[in-house]
Order: C-alpha cells, then sequence, then structure tokens
C-alpha cells in the first residue's frame, strides 16, 4: 500500500513563494525606482474602476516622473474576465512593454497575473492554465502590485481567479488557477491609498481578509506555518475592521486591515482555503457580484456548518474575534465566534443574504449588465432551486472545495447554498 494510501488527502505540504513586499504610509512613492530597478522602461499599468480617484493619474505620472514610459490599461472588470486578460495581453505586445505594474485590489492583480502568464507563452489564452502550475515557462516579466484594497492577498499569493466567459452561456465558469509563475515581483501595501475606499466597499473587503484567515485555519491541509498568521490575521479584522469601514481616513484602523490582508494572504498561499471561497466564485460566476460581498453572506453559514469537525480551531477564532471565552468549552466557544461573524457582519452593513443584494444599493454588483447574454438575464438574485442546485453543483467543481474540512458534496452542501440565499441569520443565534 502507497503512502498516499494511508495518509489522506494531504500527505505532503507545499510552502508556496512569496514576494519581496514594501508595507507601509507612502510605500507607493517607490514603485518608479523599483520598477527601474526591474529593468523595466516601458510598463503596462493594469487597473479597473479607480478612475476619477486621482490614485491611478498620481501613479501613473510618479512612473513618467523617473524616466519610465507607461502604457494605461484601465478596464479591468470586477470579477477579471478572460478578455480583460487577453486585450490587456495584446496592448502589451502592440507597445513592445517589458514589464506590468497593477493597481487596485483582486480584480487588477489577478488579471494582471494571468496576463503575466500569457505574455511569458506568446500569448496564449489565459483559459488554458486553469489548474495548479499549467505555465511551462517561469520567467515572466516583472510585475509591481500596488494595492488599493485590504481585502484580497492577491499581491502575495500564487492563486489568480479569472471568469471564463468561453463556456456554455447558461453555466458560466469562474476558476481559480494555481501557479508559482504568477506570484509577483514585488507586492506594495500602502494604506494611505485606502483612505479613497467607500465604506461598503472596505466592508465587503474585509470580510474577504477574515474569510482568507479563518479558511486556513480550519482547513483540512492543516498547513502548521499557517495556523499563527491566519489566527492573527483574524484577530486583526476583529480589530479594525469597524473603524476602517466607519472612519475612513483613521490611519491605524487602514494599517491594521492592511496587515490583515498580507498576513492573511500568507496564510492561505500554502494553507489552503474552501467552500466560503467556492460559494463566492460561484454567485460570482452566475450573478457577476462582488467577491467580499459573497464571501461575507457564506462566512457565517460554512463556519456553522463546519463546526463539528472543526470547532475546537472555531473556539480560538471566537477569541481572536474579541469574545471573552473564559469558562465556556470549546463547544460553545465555537457557536459564539459565529455570533461574533454574524455582529460584525451586521456592524458593517453588509446585506445578510444574496436575495437582498441589489445593484442600485450595492455598487460593486452588476446585476444584469455583465460580460455576455447571460448576464442580462440576471438582474435580480432569484434564491429558487435551480439557483441553488446550479451554485451546488459549481462548488463541487472548484479548486478551493478539498481544503474544506469538512467533505463536501451535492447533499451536504445544497443546504448551506439554499440558507445563504434565503435563510435568516438570527438561526445561528438562538
Amino acid at each position: 500500500m502507497q503512502v498516499d494510501e494511508l495518509i489522506k488527502p494531504f500527505p505532503l505540504k507545499e510552502f508556496h513563494p512569496m514576494p519581496r513586499a514594501l508595507l507601509g504610509p507612502g510605500a507607493h512613492e517607490m514603485i518608479g525606482p523599483e520598477a527601474l530597478k526591474m529593468g523595466m522602461k516601458r510598463p503596462l499599468v493594469m487597473t479597473s474602476g479607480l478612475r476619477g480617484t486621482g490614485i491611478v493619474h498620481k501613479l501613473f505620472e510618479s512612473l513618467k516622473y523617473h524616466g519610465l514610459d507607461p502604457v494605461l490599461y484601465d478596464q479591468v472588470e470586477s470579477n477579471p474576465k478572460d478578455y480583460n486578460v487577453m486585450d490587456a495581453v495584446a496592448l502589451y505586445q502592440e507597445n513592445t512593454c517589458d514589464g506590468f505594474v497593477s493597481i487596485g485590489g483582486g480584480s487588477s492583480h489577478d488579471a494582471c497575473k494571468g496576463a503575466r502568464i500569457s505574455v511569458a507563452h506568446d500569448g496564449r489564452n489565459i483559459n488554458e492554465f486553469e489548474g495548479f502550475n499549467k505555465s511551462e515557462n517561469p520567467k515572466n516579466p516583472p510585475h509591481i502590485a500596488v494595492s488599493t484594497t485590504a481585502g484580497t492577498g492577491s499581491e502575495t499569493s500564487w492563486a489568480y481567479v479569472i471568469t471564463d466567459t468561453t463556456t456554455d452561456p447558461d453555466n458560466p465558469h469562474k476558476y481559480v488557477a494555481f501557479d508559482d509563475a504568477s506570484v509577483v515581483t514585488l507586492a506594495v501595501d500602502d494604506p494611505v491609498l485606502y483612505y479613497d475606499c467607500p465604506s461598503h466597499f472596505t466592508a465587503q473587503c474585509g470580510f474577504d481578509v477574515l474569510a482568507h484567515a479563518s479558511e486556513p485555519y480550519v482547513s483540512r491541509l492543516n498547513f502548521t506555518p499557517s495556523l499563527g498568521n491566519a489566527l492573527y490575521s483574524a484577530e486583526l479584522v476583529g480589530q479594525h475592521l469597524r473603524a476602517a469601514t466607519w472612519h475612513g481616513d483613521n490611519l491605524e484602523a487602514r494599517e491594521g486591515m492592511m496587515y490583515a490582508q498580507y498576513t492573511a494572504g500568507q496564510a492561505f498561499n500554502s494553507g489552503g482555503l474552501g467552500v466560503i471561497h467556492s460559494v463566492s466564485h460561484a454567485v460570482s460566476a452566475f450573478y457577476d457580484t462582488h467577491h467580499g460581498l459573497n464571501n461575507a453572506i457564506a462566512l457565517p453559514r460554512v463556519w456553522a456548518w463546519n463546526l463539528p469537525v472543526a470547532y475546537k480551531r472555531y473556539a480560538k477564532l471566537a477569541g481572536a474575534l474579541g469574545v471573552d471565552t473564559t469558562g465556556m468549552t470549546d463547544v460553545k466557544a465555537a457557536d459564539a465566534a459565529v455570533a461574533a461573524a454574524i455582529r460584525l457582519l451586521r456592524d458593517v452593513g453588509i446585506p445578510e443574504k444574496f436575495t437582498d443584494v441589489r445593484p442600485d444599493t450595492h455598487p460593486k454588483n452588476r446585476l444584469g449588465t455583465g460580460p455576455t447574454k447571460f448576464y442580462e438575464q440576471a438582474a435580480v438574485i432569484k434564491g429558487d432551486d435551480h439557483d441553488v442546485d446550479r451554485v451546488s453543483h459549481h462548488i463541487l467543481g472548484d479548486s478551493c472545495t478539498p481544503g474544506n474540512p469538512k467533505e463536501t458534496t451535492f447533499e451536504t452542501v445544497r443546504p448551506v447554498v439554499d440558507h445563504c440565499f434565503n435563510g435568516d441569520l438570527d438561526d445561528f443565534l438562538s
């Protein structure tokens, strides 16, 4: 009998590379000199919905001030699409660019990481690289990732997420690609750039961080080097997300969330993710809703679902979120973790189920306006049996699902998905 048959499902652990990083107020002012050190002369700057904030203009002009000749691609969409990546690749090739600078959150960084992989393979379609380490050329152009949100951790990780618009229009597909060759050359996290992030967006991104922290902490990978970072990141979220949401110019809170994002990115980079992210990927595939919002709605339900198999870890998460667990059993403390997550969600004003999400009241969720004809018919989240079934099936094929601590089948996960669409969070507080 082979070793991997005796010790399932993850007998070997792998610590994935992380980039060099500059963190703290003023870090963004270093991108020009850093780009020059990397040999860039004409970088492609990739960004998304930051037009009008002044951030892109300032950083673009800073690159020019230091003698670079940057080219701008500012059409990256939320939940970046395959055609965003390929349009950027075409622009890169047409202008004989020699490096990348991404500015924004996960959408900008993920699209840029995909573009680097494609460029390194002579412009092959990015959808060919879905999966684990599918690239064949480890030498990519240099990439500086400048974060303007505290959420994704994409500037830290070996993962990028793309929506494939070439699939069956009735069954769109959003996938995670994991590739050591996609890791950025330099991460720049500067809390000063977060000041322009609106409150609702700050809150949603903050729950992305909490998902990134909690999932490797309870993951069946049980990767020891990730556990400390995961738990501390959750503690930072509990300490700082409320203030960052409602007092956006609070430097202490913004810096706290900056470190929470970065630390959580380190944790999940090798510690894995789970069904919170699988739910999020599925719902945004069908509705183009914001990833952080999706994570926030899924998180308390998935925590409650996972409690029986990881209650000791969730008990520790309760303490990290500020619950005084003195005198509690681990089981009661684990229940308290779910209650603390719900309280945080409500305190920062996030919708409590998917059918509450409306495009007019929840910006960044492009219901009915996505990239294909399919999305034009998805202006309202229905939450009916068809919705629940198709999301549940999508979860089963997601690359994050195997890391979930509880075994995931259609029959076991479907009630969780149904509750995400239609359930009342008070169900977990009785």
